[in-house]
């Protein structure tokens, strides 16, 4: 986040959550995002158009508009999860629930090799 100068873009994940990007990572998804063909046009607007700009304040913390904490169903408790280049934001109990029940199924072929 050092490089990002405490600036975020916050937009939906179709997940259910929020995704938190450092502005430099949300510049290049941006691009991926508009590269896309047109049947991913409401993708698009889903990305893009609820992406909103934000910037923490002295001691890191940020303002979540009330549209963005709605659409995640952010009531209270959240989960902070890092994904590599971006952060996902989840309402904790919504969080918990989905863990829960992908805790239960089967994990994903792509893993049948993977070393842990």
């Amino acid at each position: 986040m050092a490089n990002a100068s405490g600036q975020l873009t916050i937009t939906k994940h179709p997940h259910g959550c929020l995704m938190v990007f450092p502005r430099p990572e949300w510049e290049k998804f941006r691009e991926r995002i508009a590269q896309l063909p047109m049947q991913a046009q409401w993708w698009k607007r889903i990305f893009l158009g609820n992406a909103m700009d934000v910037e923490m304040d002295a001691t890191g913390r940020v303002l979540i508009s009330p549209e963005l904490r709605e659409a995640a169903g952010i009531s209270k408790e959240t989960m902070l999860l890092g994904m590599g280049n971006h952060f996902e934001l989840w309402d904790k109990a919504k969080y918990d629930a989905e863990e829960a029940q992908a805790m239960q199924g089967e994990m994903p072929d792509v893993f049948k090799d993977f070393s842990f």
